[in-house]
Formats: C-alpha cells, structure tokens, sequence
C-alpha cells in the first residue's frame, strides 16, 4: 500500500499539469460545431461601419530580423484577435517567448526547425557526446548525458504550426532565405483570463523599443524577459548560480532584441528528417502524455495533392480543422488556404460560426463584404501583404485578377464552416423555386436560372464569358 501511494504522489504533478493545461478544452471534443467558445461574459463590439484592407503599421527591429505589427482597431476588435508578420533572417534564432493566447503561424517563406516546452512532458531528446576531458573522468563510470530537451520540429512554407497560451516556444532559420510568418492571436479565446490585449512574455533577450497594444492608447515602453524583473541575488538563489551568470540571464545590456543571429549556426539534437520526426513521434506514448506531448502541431496546406476542393480551371482549396489536426481542439482555432487562378471567383458566402482574418499571400484580387444591413462595409482590392478582417456572418465574394489570388484566412473556431449563397449545397440551391419566384419577384425561368446555372460548380466558379452568364 506504502508503495502505491509513492507512486501515485509521483504521477500527481505530471497529471495535474497536464490536466491544468487541458482543463478548458477537454468538454470541446463533445461540443456541437455550431457552439463557439470565446470568452464567456465578454461580447465582443461588432459595429463595424467600414472596413479595411490593412498593412503593418509599426515594426520592432532586432539584431536578425523583424516583427511586424498590424493596427489594433475596430476590426481587431470585433474578431477579438491580433495579427502580426515576422521575418527570421538565416541563422536567426527567435529567442524562447509564451503569448496570453492561443496562436496559428503560417509559413509564407522559408524552412526551419521550432520547439515547444509543453509542462509535464519529458525530455525526450537526449545527446550522449561528451568532451574528452568527460570522457577521461568518467572512465569505468556508466555514460551521462551532455543535454536533453523536448522534441524538435522542422517546418516548411506552407506549414501552419499550433501554438496553445502560455507554452513557451521558440524558431531558428537553417535555411539560406528569410523566413517570412504571419501570425494571428486568438486574444478572445477563453485560454486568456488576462485582457484584450496581446501579451508576449519573453524569457531571454529584450526589446530595445516597443509599443504596448491597448484600446485606448499606444505609447512607447522599454520591454525585457520577465527574468529582468527579479532580485538578482533571488534569481541565483533560485537558479542555482552565481550573480554573474544570474545577470546575464536578465539580459538588461542585451541590445540585439528577440530576434538573434547565430554566427556558427544551431547545432542541437533533432531529426534528421521530417521521415524520422514522423518516426519518432509514432513511437509508443500513451495515457495524459499522449494526449499533449505527442499530438502534432503542425500540418502543410500548401500542396495542391491536400487540397479539399479542386476545380481545374478555377483553383483550390485546403481546409485545416480539429478533424485533420486535433490539436485545434484545444486553442480553438483553424485555417483555410485559397488558390484562384485568373479570373476565377469564390462563390458568394458567409462564415457561419467564427471571424476570419484574410492575408493575401500572392496575386491580388477584388473583394466585397456586406453586412446584416444589406450595407457594402468594404469594396476594395487585396494586395500581396494586406489583410482583411471578415466578421462571422458578414456576406463576402473575392475574385482573382488577372495574376491570380492566393490567400490563408485564420478563423476563430476549429472546425470552421461556411454556407454558400449560389452553386451545389448553396443556400438558394436548397430552397424550392415557388420560395424564390416569391421573395424575389422573379418568374419560373429566372428562378430556375438562379438555382442552377452554377448548381453544378461548388465554392470556387471558373471564369465565364458574358455570352454565358444567362445561358
């Protein structure tokens, strides 16, 4: 008996981390998808009069790079999210950070590797190389290791990575371009009990210059990691080191920002591949640890091969929910990735239960959004860069242009669903003609024409001749 309460007061840390970590999640896996789950008690202001087609307005530079951050108005407001861009020069290291809300990252450009430090889960990366002077002293002495550390992950452009609140992570550039991501924070989630405001805790390096994010203001703050705050003598103490090195953990001098270059490069324990990643991570783990510690991450919806829709002369597109990566179960979000070839259109429709946030990452393309009053809120181009905030069930149509469309929309639910007005499984398709000829004044002919010149076509319509549009 002795014995098992031993054991059982061993696991009980683990467990409650683990249960801490999954606490506001766990009852989502028997949840409708017609059900949201933002912040209880806190609507979010929806009054959009007009919106915009918005582009990074303040930057933070660092020693490797920059981030970019998008305006935090009436728009973010309303979808209860921040947006930022973030480029990683080669051989720079994004210092380790955790955020008050859950996140998706999409790779626009460029390769890399990441890690996650989930509470609870072991180290399972472990280098066995040792100096010779290690080697020496321990000789007849079975071999120790020279470190260990949580799994590593590679990603790729197109990869969309799932970060939960308050994990702290980290990314480095290994390849010879820049690495381009763009960034969307779930601030209304109910993961935040903080505020609506998008908090990032560095846990190394500083901010030489800032902005703090608030409604009501924007001004200037010096910001450090959050070990800057601390007694040094306390932070010793409670590392285990000396002053000297207590300081440097602080890294009050430090001017190279949160973004730093490795001049000889990276060299830690990882995968080889992404084949031995997939290999590792299959490896038997069970019970709470599998729950988190190896659920995936990541997933590329970039690959035409992924698409969910594909019209050969229209475009693609790839949808990422909680049913192909269940991680979004847990930070309750998803992605979608939109391909229109020229001139191709995405039929008229509405998100049914989240907001969506648009980037435009190639091409460009008109888009309309009207709102329950039947008023147009935007009718303007999106441009390679630019970002639109879609609110739920506001009315939108985008068409490509002549160099085509591309975009990812970050949506605020993980199983995301859209209803379209025309075309196959449409709204105006489903309902009988006798309904149609009445609410619209319209004859049998017409409405037989509204229900069926694109009732073979399904959420993206090929371009069309004028000669057509009535046939």
């Amino acid at each position: 008996m002795k014995g098992m309460v031993t054991s059982a007061a061993t696991l009980l840390p683990f467990s409650l981390c683990l249960l801490l970590l999954c606490r506001p999640s766990l009852a989502q896996f028997e949840r409708s998808p017609w059900q949201s789950v933002r912040r209880s008690g806190e609507q979010s202001q929806c009054g959009v009069e007009k919106l915009n087609a918005l582009e990074p307005i303040r930057e933070v530079r660092s020693e490797a790079g920059v981030t970019e951050y998008y305006q935090n108005n009436a728009q973010f407001e309303c979808a209860g999210v921040a947006a930022f861009r973030r480029t990683i020069e080669p051989r720079g290291l994004l210092l380790p950070s955790f955020s008050n809300a859950p996140r998706l990252v999409y790779i626009i450009q460029g390769r890399g590797i990441y890690g996650t430090v989930i509470p609870g889960c072991p180290e399972t990366f472990q280098s066995f190389q040792q100096s010779e002077s290690e080697k020496q002293s321990e000789k007849g002495q079975r071999q120790r290791f020279r470190d260990e550390h949580q799994r590593i992950h590679h990603f790729k452009q197109g990869d969309v990575i799932a970060i939960a609140a308050g994990v702290a992570h980290w990314c480095y550039n290994d390849g010879d371009t820049p690495v381009i991501a763009f960034t969307v924070s779930d601030i209304s989630n109910s993961a935040n009990q903080l505020d609506e405001n998008h908090r990032q805790f560095l846990l190394a390096g500083r901010r030489s210059s800032s902005w703090r994010q608030s409604r009501k203001e924007q001004e200037p703050s010096s910001e450090g990691n959050i070990l800057s705050g601390f007694d040094t003598k306390l932070l010793a103490a409670a590392i285990g080191v000396d002053r000297e090195v207590a300081r440097k953990l602080q890294c009050k001098d430090d001017q190279r920002g949160e973004i730093v270059r490795v001049e000889k490069g990276l060299e830690v324990l990882r995968p080889s591949s992404e084949k031995q990643e997939r290999e590792e991570r299959g490896r038997g783990t069970n019970g709470l640890e599998e729950a988190m510690c190896s659920m995936r991450n990541r997933e590329n919806i970039d690959s035409s091969r992924r698409a969910d829709v594909y019209i050969p002369r229209g475009g693609r597109i790839t949808n990422l929910n909680s049913q192909k990566l269940p991680m979004l179960s847990f930070i309750q979000l998803s992605a979608e990735r939109v391909v229109l070839y020229k001139n191709a259109m995405l039929a008229p429709h509405w998100n049914i239960n989240a907001h969506s946030v648009t980037y435009c990452t190639g091409g460009r393309g008109g888009v309309q959004v009207v709102d329950n009053n039947g008023k147009t809120v935007f009718d303007g181009e999106l441009r390679q860069g630019q970002l639109l905030v879609i609110p739920q069930n506001f009315a939108v149509i985008k068409q490509a242009g002549n160099e085509g469309f591309e975009f990812t929309s970050i949506k605020t639910i993980d199983n995301a669903m859209v209803n379209t007005i025309v075309g196959k499984a449409s709204a105006l398709r489903g309902m009988p003609e006798e309904v149609l000829m009445n609410s619209y004044r319209i004859n049998r002919n017409e409405a037989r024409r509204v229900k069926f010149n694109r009732g073979h076509e399904m959420a993206i319509f090929s371009p069309r001749s004028e000669g057509r549009a009535d046939a």
